[in-house]
């Protein structure tokens, strides 16, 4: 059958087969162009589909290891060790200066540290350079230097170094933590390069912040550090302790044998008054500035600022951020310290033993500026035997060979009682007791001493360990007794 289409000059047979295939091509081409827009939108962007995929290995934890990592060092130490042998002594005594004697014998330990400071300063454990009569630092990118041993504290188990360098290297340094910005359970990372092998990294959580306030001159223990389960092999001691932020947050100190897999650090907060501590006109040149500057942080602020001291009388108050020194803006807290240590010589007052320095400080506080001139004085200059006989009522001396020879007293250290005032609070000691102890620290120097009794508030309570010399017939004995006393 067929079918008519148009006039009857343009009459034309059209096959139903051929009208078909026409709207069956004409399908496939909207089907095409539909098609072609669709793959036209999946082609919009980078031709390289793998670039635009991100590295699911690169995570917060490998982003504060690549930040920290630069700043962790290496520490070899070298300790020169004498060893007594009869043999050689009697060598010595018979033949003399014709004896050559072997060399001392040599121990070394590795540990690890971290700069703190772009100029070379490195944090460290004090049992890791404690007794080191060399220290080597060998840094990340395998360059290795010489270092000084600053200062320490014991107590702490805290000690600073100084890499020795001819030029002006400047070194990645690792920034600090807020004191008490740590979380439970967070997770934190154990560094450090023992061995010199290269950088060590451990994950773990914090379990536990430290247990107990900090107590004045008591030697840190477990109950004072940060507990983690991070492992803390032995060639990382020394090295940091950092949160996701790759901030510092502790000191690696020590791992607990007993148990499986507890490790701890001494926490920034402590870190941070250590340092203050060690690392001022008082630790290093025995000029009595009287604040005390929280390391790390910009600008520097004031944490504490003793009563009476040059400090206090100028007003200087907790808080205060340290904008200039003599007119300089310090970097960093040891170009700080550094720049009250290169006061002009002018500034300079008095002999060595009386000298006293000015300095001049620009403090921000609060919305507004304020000058303040500062005049450090010699720490013996205030805290002497006065302040002691002050606050107890007992004149005291430093304890001489002569002295303890003298009064019967073998091999004995600490402060003798030359007097004592009736009705005060050492109404109990007696001249010639020797103090050996207050509170559990050794007095080993009037100023030492007056400095802890300083610290101490009125009214509040001391305890002193006595030994004086006892005869029992033609024997000499040497008698321990506690004294406590509430202090003036």
């Amino acid at each position: 059958m067929t079918e008519l289409s148009g006039s009857a000059e343009g009459a034309r047979a059209v096959s139903p087969l051929s009208v078909y295939r026409r709207r069956s091509h004409a399908g496939r081409s909207a089907l095409a162009s539909v098609t072609a827009i669709f793959l036209g939108f999946s082609l919009v962007g980078p031709h390289d589909s793998t670039a635009a995929t991100p590295d699911i290995r690169r995570d917060a934890v490998v982003d504060a290891v690549q930040l920290v990592m630069p700043a962790v060092v290496n520490i070899a130490t070298e300790t020169v060790v004498e060893v007594r042998n009869p043999v050689e002594d009697l060598f010595r005594e018979f033949f003399g200066p014709y004896y050559r004697r072997r060399p001392p014998n040599t121990a070394h330990s590795l540990g690890s540290g971290v700069i703190i400071d772009e100029e070379g300063f490195v944090l460290t454990n004090y049992h890791v350079v404690g007794r080191a009569t060399r220290i080597t630092i060998k840094t990340m990118d395998g360059r290795e230097y010489e270092a000084d041993a600053m200062n320490f504290s014991s107590l702490t188990d805290v000690a600073l170094l100084k890499i020795r360098t001819t030029n002006q290297v400047k070194f990645k340094a690792v920034k600090f933590a807020a004191d008490d910005d740590l979380l439970l359970g967070e997770t934190v990372l154990a560094l450090g390069n023992p061995f010199g092998l290269g950088g060590s990294v451990s994950r773990g959580i914090l379990s536990s912040k430290s247990r107990r306030p900090p107590a004045e001159g008591e030697p840190m223990d477990v109950l004072d550090w940060l507990q983690t389960d991070a492992a803390i092999n032995p060639g990382n001691s020394g090295g940091p302790l950092v949160n996701l932020r790759g901030e510092l947050i502790g000191i690696n100190v020590a791992i607990y044998r007993e148990g499986q897999g507890i490790g701890f650090a001494i926490p920034v907060k402590r870190v941070s008054a250590a340092i203050s501590e060690i690392y001022s006109p008082e630790g290093l040149e025995s000029l009595w500035f009287g604040a005390r500057v929280r390391p790390g942080g910009s600008p520097l602020q004031v944490m504490s600022v003793q009563n009476e001291s040059p400090a206090g009388k100028a007003g200087l108050k907790p808080g205060d951020e340290i904008l200039q020194v003599n007119g300089k803006k310090p970097r960093s807290f040891m170009d700080f310290i550094e720049e009250l240590r290169r006061t002009d010589a002018s500034s300079k007052e008095g002999d060595t033993t009386t000298q006293t320095r000015k300095v001049k400080l620009t403090v921000a506080r609060g919305d507004s500026q304020k000058r303040i001139d500062v005049r450090m004085v010699p720490e013996r200059s205030f805290f002497n035997a006065e302040l002691i006989r002050a606050r107890t009522g007992a004149s005291v001396q430093e304890l001489t060979p002569e002295l303890a020879q003298s009064f019967g007293f073998p091999r004995v250290e600490g402060l003798l009682v030359a007097g004592v005032e009736r009705g005060s609070p050492a109404a109990e000691l007696q001249k010639g007791m020797v103090i050996s102890r207050i509170d559990g620290q050794a007095s080993t120097s009037v100023l030492a001493t007056a400095k802890q009794l300083y610290a101490k508030a009125k009214g509040e309570k001391a305890q002193l360990d006595i030994i004086y010399p006892r005869r029992r017939g033609p024997y000499l004995e040497l008698v321990q007794q506690t004294v406590e006393m509430r202090l003036r």
